[in-house]
């Protein structure tokens, strides 16, 4: 599914509908809001307090995408639903990660 993330000249950027105060830490495929827009879905457990669920939303794509945590990043949206997160290095390999990330249903950590 085209639309929720691009190539930058260093990594990728994608957008983000997150879902913070979630009973469990998972992505859950690609969300469309109306015409092409699109955004990858997440739930993270932190509330969105002092940055933590932005933590959180970089650690669990980083997992995911089997990256550093240092290689992901929120870039935009810090205190919105919708953000863009940017994730830095090769792009090697890393599109077909992401296009794997739109089946949804990867979880990490405790589930309930």
């Amino acid at each position: 599914m085209a639309g929720w993330f691009k190539a930058s000249k260093d990594g990728f950027e994608i957008a983000v509908r997150l879902t913070p105060k979630a009973g469990m830490d998972r992505i859950d495929g690609v969300f469309r809001q109306g015409g092409d827009a699109a955004a990858l879905a997440a739930r993270v457990r932190p509330a969105p307090e002092k940055g933590a669920a932005n933590a959180a939303l970089e650690k669990l794509i980083a997992q995911a995408l089997g990256v550093a945590p240092s290689r992901v990043a929120v870039v935009s949206g810090h205190k919105a639903r919708l953000k863009r997160v940017h994730i830095s290095g090769e792009l090697g390999g890393l599109e077909e990660r992401l296009t794997s990330l739109a089946a949804g249903q990867t979880k990490t950590g405790k589930d309930e």
